[in-house]
C-alpha cells in the first residue's frame, strides 16, 4: 500500500464547527445531532457535522480518535461513508448508554444495522475503513499497529460513495471529536482478519 495525501475536505451537507490542521482534524457536533435511520422506525437523523471526501475504488483511511469535550451517552467522533440518506455507515469512538467508551459500528441499507463491538479504556483509538472491491471493512486498534476486524459489509448502491470524519451529539450539548494520526492508503490490505 501506498500512502498518499488526503485530498481537500468539504461539508457533507450540515455545516458544523471544524477544523484541519496539520496532520489532524477537529469537528465539534451541536446538541441533538446524529446519523440515524433507527430500525425500530424512529425518524430519520442525518444532522450531524462530517467533513469528507470523494471515495476512491480502492483505499484505507485510518486516524486515531480522541473526544475532547465532557462525553454524554451516544457522543461520538467517527469515520463514515456516505452514499445518500438510505445508504451509508459509519465507526464511532462512543460513549455507551453504561458510561463506557467503545467501539462501535453502524451500516445502513434502508435501515440502521447497530452493532457495539469492544469496550475501549483509553482516552484514544484507531479507526480504519478500507474499500476493496465490491465491499467495505471496518477495523479498530488501540495502538494503530495491529488491526482487529469489526465487521465487513456492502452498500447496497451503485451511488458515488463520500468518505471522512464525523462528531455527534445525540443527547449532550456538544462533542469535540479530534482525529489526528490520518493514514490514507491507495489499496486494501492483502487479509482483512490477520491483523495488518
Amino acid at each position: 500500500m501506498t500512502k498518499i495525501s488526503l485530498p481537500t475536505l468539504h461539508w457533507l451537507s450540515h455545516e458544523g464547527a471544524g477544523q484541519v490542521d496539520g496532520d489532524a482534524v477537529t469537528l465539534t457536533a451541536p446538541a441533538g445531532t446524529d446519523w440515524t435511520d433507527d430500525a425500530l422506525g424512529a425518524p430519520p437523523q442525518h444532522a450531524a457535522p462530517a467533513l469528507v471526501f470523494d471515495a476512491a475504488a480502492e483505499l484505507a483511511l485510518s486516524a486515531r480518535v480522541r473526544v475532547t469535550t465532557r462525553r454524554t451517552t451516544f457522543d461520538a467522533g467517527a469515520l463514515v461513508l456516505w452514499a445518500d440518506e438510505r445508504h451509508w455507515a459509519k465507526l464511532c469512538f462512543e460513549q455507551s448508554p453504561q458510561g463506557q467508551a467503545m467501539v462501535v459500528s453502524t451500516v445502513t441499507n434502508e435501515f440502521t444495522d447497530d452493532c457495539n463491538s469492544w469496550d475501549v479504556a483509553d482516552e484514544t483509538v484507531h479507526l480504519r475503513i478500507v474499500r476493496t472491491g465490491p465491499a467495505w471493512a471496518f477495523h479498530a486498534s488501540r495502538d494503530g499497529e495491529t488491526w482487529e476486524f469489526v465487521r465487513l459489509f456492502r452498500l447496497y448502491t451503485d451511488l458515488p460513495v463520500s468518505i471522512g470524519f464525523l462528531a455527534q451529539a445525540p443527547l449532550g450539548e456538544e462533542c469535540t471529536a479530534v482525529f489526528d494520526r490520518i493514514v490514507l492508503e491507495d489499496s486494501a490490505p492483502g487479509d482483512l482478519r490477520d491483523g495488518s
